[in-house]
């Protein structure tokens, strides 16, 4: 009998936090920093570092493997 593998799949930050219910100004208040930090983080623009991270995934309910974290935007603008 063949198994059937569930590939793995990740969804965005944004996927994330609109799945658990909350704004970026919500993210942000909970997390003590800056509403653009999150819109950052989201779009790329800057990454979470692990800690900051990790508390994103215990607010989300989500585990860390789940979610895809764009990597930073190292293309120039000229």
């Amino acid at each position: 009998m063949n198994e059937c593998k569930v590939p793995d799949i990740k969804i965005s930050l944004v996927a994330a936090r609109i799945n658990a219910g909350l704004t970026q100004e919500e993210v942000a208040k909970k997390l003590s920093i800056n509403k653009k930090t999150v819109a950052n983080w989201e779009s790329g623009k800057t990454i979470p570092d692990i800690n900051q991270f990790r508390k994103l995934c215990a607010l989300y309910n989500m585990p860390g493997d789940y979610i895809f974290v764009p990597e930073k935007s190292t293309k120039s603008v000229f």
